[in-house]
């Protein structure tokens, strides 16, 4: 009669432990993949509002525009320093669709969209700008801020 070979129960909890093991120390860097991928999102797309507001701001400038300039086929209103304008929640929502390019994220004035915008007016030494929160955070904590005095744009991700 042959012997039969296989596995012995010890060497079977072996593999087993050392299978945990692995897993709980990999997971979590997996975990880590979708938080990048919402800072990546905001950053990408903040990095496109500033290039768009750089962009319209050349545009006046060599149009020569005052008031509205033609950026993209859309007419968009800059203020006395050739920036997009915006002061109210629904300007900042305009802003945000008229210089960005097709297939940037949706932005409204509620939290139902990509992007929920908002005004925020001017308060000591931090000057009036829109704020752009990312709603796929239920945080709150990703945001873009756009300051039309000068076409700043400032991205936070923690």
């Amino acid at each position: 009669m042959k012997k039969q070979a296989g596995f012995t129960i010890v060497e079977l909890v072996v593999v087993i432990a050392l299978l945990g093991i692995l897993a709980a120390v990999a997971l979590p860097r997996f975990l880590n993949v979708t938080d990048d991928a919402h800072n990546a999102s905001v950053s990408g797309t903040g990095g496109a509002l500033r290039s768009a507001a750089g962009l319209v701001k050349a545009q006046s400038v060599v149009d020569e525009a005052s008031g509205t300039v033609t950026y993209d086929g859309t007419p968009v209103t800059i203020n006395a320093n050739l920036y997009p304008e915006a002061d109210s929640h629904a300007t900042c929502q305009s802003t945000w669709e008229n210089i960005l390019q097709n297939g940037a994220p949706v932005v409204a004035t509620d939290d139902s969209t990509d992007y929920k915008a908002e005004w925020v007016a001017a308060a000591g030494a931090v000057a009036a700008h829109c704020k752009y929160t990312y709603n796929a955070i239920a945080a709150g904590t990703h945001f873009i801020t756009y300051t039309p005095e000068n076409g700043g744009v400032d991205i936070t991700v923690p």
